[in-house]
């Protein structure tokens, strides 16, 4: 298996660049066992059964990009990539010429307010960076929000508001967990009065997902480390309807590799660089909530080992001829769990 098992060509005008008016006017593909069926997101509720469980990931995105200088006057851009005291944070840091230890950067917002960090410490790609006072409360006054590389404007009001899930409440994330972005308070509802459940768990997803993969050989590739925790009565929830006979469908990717990542471990909080390929065998998680996602990427790779590859590639294409919208402002699909 390799790298290039995972391309295909996507026509840039089917990459989303805004959100639809509200979040359940998105289109779902259903991948089921009988075929591929196009629906509007809101029949998700339809497609779930009394019983099911829906996990959400309830991380909320921080505004982690931030710009300054270097004390030679040099331009600078930092992304946090995990916060990880009070004051202090690693970051990955884009700059002509790479800033050396000990060094500080001088951060600008647009209202002319600056503040110094120093870096510490530098690990690989990432800098461990100390700020004056907390984190959070001076990217709330410096940082903007982090949209992906794909998404061509600056982000805006409306961004602030539709690059979160309306679950958020976990301050930590570099980007969003997108297959939440569909569910609004009508979805919400009806799957609530259907008798379908729901629980959280936290993954604060890192700078790193945005990292491509650059190996042919994909047992080459290293997978970012990204915190996660699961609260005990998500475990107790799960428990109960896998006894009562239900399903347990994870929204998004990072809720999958989250409780997937509990299944090998054991462990309700920690980090994890999971990295699932076709061959992996799931133990936890029957069915999925996801977006498209990109040619070549990790994520396209778990969907793949959830849903099979051919499978996936026919759902693909059959997306693309349908003109389905990419990426993180795009539409969905819902996957069982191949055999």
């Amino acid at each position: 298996m390799q790298l290039s098992d995972f391309n295909y060509d996507l026509p840039p005008e089917l990459i989303a660049q805004h959100p639809l008016a509200n979040r359940s006017d998105s289109r779902l593909l259903e991948v089921a066992a009988d075929g591929l069926h196009d629906r509007a997101f809101i029949d998700i509720s339809q497609i779930a059964k009394p019983g099911d469980l829906f996990i959400f990931n309830d991380t909320k995105v921080i505004p982690a990009r931030l710009h300054g200088q270097k004390d030679t006057g040099g331009q600078v851009e930092l992304l946090i990539e995990r916060i990880t005291g009070e004051n202090r944070a690693w970051v990955q840091i884009r700059a002509s010429k790479t800033p050396k230890v000990g060094s500080r950067i001088h951060i600008q917002n647009k209202l002319g307010e600056q503040i110094d960090v120093e870096i510490l410490d530098r690990k690989d790609r990432f800098y461990e960076i100390a700020f004056q006072q907390s984190v959070l409360e001076l990217l709330d006054r410096f940082g903007e929000l982090p949209l992906p590389h794909y998404i061509e404007h600056q982000a805006d009001r409306d961004d602030a508001e539709r690059y979160q899930t309306v679950l958020a409440s976990n301050p930590g994330a570099v980007a969003a967990p997108t297959a939440g972005l569909h569910f609004d308070d009508l979805v919400l509802g009806r799957l609530a009065e259907n008798g379908v459940g729901r629980a959280t768990i936290t993954l604060h997803v890192g700078a790193g997902t945005f990292t491509p993969v650059h190996s042919e050989d994909l047992s080459q590739h290293q997978m970012h480390y990204e915190w996660y925790s699961i609260p005990e009565k998500t475990i107790e929830a799960i428990q109960k309807t896998k006894q009562a006979g239900g399903r347990v469908i994870a929204v998004g990717t990072t809720s999958l590799r989250t409780l997937e990542s509990y299944a090998i471990t054991q462990q309700i909080t920690g980090d994890t660089n999971l990295f699932i390929t076709p061959g992996f065998e799931f133990k936890i998680v029957d069915a999925l909530v996801t977006n498209f996602h990109l040619p070549k990427s990790t994520l396209l790779m778990l969907v793949s080992a959830f849903a099979g590859m051919d499978t996936m590639r026919e759902a693909y294409r059959h997306a693309i001829a349908q003109r389905y919208r990419f990426f993180s402002y795009g539409d969905a699909m819902f996957l069982n769990r191949s055999a």
